[in-house]
């Protein structure tokens, strides 16, 4: 992914000043650039997120009146942020978009924190799919998830590894049915290729062994026709190694 040019606005809000410095610090570490905030508490949070910002990590530990009034800020905020809980504690009525453990040490920070931020970058995405029907089903179930995706997509295999070859995507949805040059023989020629892009097979079938099958072969996951956004959803959180949210009544 080239993040040269690319600068995420992070706030971290907690009451606790050093659980604030190993957050900063991590960010300092990022694979990407990040212009950090910093609040201790609802007070100092709610200017800084009318100001707008990509990423909210928010600490679990603060009094759930309080995190929901910071939550509640960051949601009818023009710029509204990814709000990220450190730590399980969430509550009742604090509205986050995922959590994650509370690091405790500098590595394990950095660890989460960089998890954290890529999540927010645009994962470049490649549809691989002979039905044209299907390519456009398939846009418009990414475009309704909560992750920032940017799609390609094409009609033909050879043309996909020529594309992939070169680094220009992260993930894959590739159709196990292709014609001549069919979805498996590709996920094992991008697995020798790209070894570090995420493939994900999309099936018509019921056939578990078609699943196994992409399993076994590298795929991250195999989808069955027709799937949902929430199954987007639940794949990215995964591999962002975010927790996601858990609704209370």
């Amino acid at each position: 992914m080239n993040t040269e040019i690319i600068t995420l606005r992070l706030l971290l809000v907690t009451p606790a000043a050093s659980l604030r410095a190993l957050l900063r610090q991590a960010a300092g570490q990022a694979s990407v650039p990040a212009e950090v905030m910093e609040a201790d508490g609802r007070a100092a949070a709610e200017p800084l997120i009318a100001m707008g910002s990509d990423l909210l990590l928010l600490d679990s530990g603060m009094a759930a009146a309080e995190k929901a009034a910071i939550c509640k800020a960051a949601r009818v905020a023009r710029e509204s942020p990814f709000v990220i809980a450190i730590g399980k504690n969430i509550g009742v009525g604090v509205d986050i978009d995922g959590s994650v453990r509370k690091p405790t040490t500098a590595a394990d920070a950095e660890k989460i924190v960089d998890s954290c931020i890529r999540s927010q970058l645009p994962t470049r995405v490649l549809i691989v799919d002979d039905s044209s029907t299907m390519r456009g089903i398939v846009r418009k179930i990414l475009s309704a998830s909560k992750f920032p995706l940017e799609v390609a997509d094409t009609d033909d295999g050879l043309r996909a590894l020529l594309e992939l070859r070169g680094g220009k995507f992260e993930m894959v949805f590739l159709d196990c049915n292709m014609p001549g040059f069919d979805g498996f023989e590709i996920l094992s020629e991008l697995r020798r290729l790209q070894p570090h892009v995420v493939v994900v097979m999309m099936t018509s079938t019921e056939d578990s062994a078609v699943a196994e099958r992409a399993r076994k072969a590298g795929a991250s996951a195999c989808l069955k026709k027709p799937f949902f956004p929430a199954d987007i959803d639940a794949l990215l959180y995964r591999l962002h190694k975010i927790e996601p949210p858990r609704r209370t009544a």
